[in-house]
């Protein structure tokens, strides 16, 4: 941590940076820095550990007190840069090596400032000293607002996550269950046109539901498939269809049969249970 003065006019200090505050005034944590407060260069506490090189640090001095980049007053700059090297340096040696090399360039920099300046041949005014150095600060703030847009678009893992699933290539023909509903809607259809042929007869007549069951199962092996109204005969009038449905729900319920259905809503078939050998 650094002390160093703030009398900017315009702050464009973040409010919070990672949910943190960026220094401390007299102890006490800050997260924005008032526009008419003076701060004594005593008071504030800048972590070292928000700059990344020695440019960040510079760039930081500059903008912080609105300087022109193109103009850049290295008299004060340097002071306050080397303010900035005997604090790192009184906590963290290591660290501070690698801002020595930028200090003695600002140093340099302000000594040839106050050399009279060479004119070199073919120019018609003489090389600012200061031109590498704002050559290099404007490509590195450059990067760095590259590098801030490049961190606003969506990360795997940060904004949002790669989902899998697993999807079986194994295709299996199932053909849809025929549910009661569907017997149901066959069965009245078939009652429908039963009664439609109905005549005014009484007769008595013995049914017998193993015989239908026996001509079912005589039907169905002349034939592959059989479609379920092609079983009953409407013209022998109702009770004879109800013998006859009754039969092939045994033949049903005995797994003699399987009734069938390609789709929803598809015409029913009726075929004979298969059995290995």
């Amino acid at each position: 941590m650094v002390n160093t003065s703030a009398d900017a006019v315009i702050d464009s200090t973040p409010e919070v940076v990672d949910g943190m505050a960026f220094a401390k005034l007299y102890g006490e944590p800050l997260f924005k820095l008032p526009n008419d407060l003076y701060i004594p260069p005593d008071a504030l506490e800048v972590f070292l550990e928000a700059f990344e090189g020695p440019l960040d640090l510079l760039l930081y001095l500059i903008r912080k007190q609105n300087f022109n980049i193109l103009d850049i007053p290295m008299a004060q700059v340097t002071h306050q840069y080397l303010e900035y090297i005997e604090q790192i340096r009184q906590r963290n040696l290591e660290l501070a090596a690698d801002y020595l090399l930028m200090a003695a360039m600002l140093i340099e920099i302000k000594s040839r400032m106050l050399l009279p300046a060479k004119k070199v041949e073919g120019m018609e005014e003489p090389v600012d000293p200061r031109a590498e150095l704002v050559r290099r600060l404007l490509e590195y703030e450059q990067i760095k607002l590259a590098a801030f847009e490049l961190d606003t678009l969506p990360q795997v893992g940060r904004d949002f996550v790669r989902t899998q699933i697993y999807v079986d290539q194994t295709v299996v023909t199932r053909f849809p269950d025929v549910n009661m509903l569907d017997l149901q809607s066959a069965w009245n259809d078939i009652l429908r046109r039963a009664k439609l042929t109905a005549k005014h007869t009484i007769t008595r007549e013995q049914l017998s539901v193993r015989e239908h069951m026996t001509t079912i199962l005589r039907r169905l092996q002349s034939a592959k498939f059989v479609e379920f109204h092609e079983l009953f005969d409407p013209a022998r009038g109702v009770p004879v269809v109800v013998v006859n449905f009754i039969a092939l729900l045994e033949l049903a319920k005995e797994t003699l049969i399987e009734i069938t259905q390609a789709e929803a809503f598809a015409p029913i078939y009726v075929r004979l249970a298969y059995s290995p050998n």
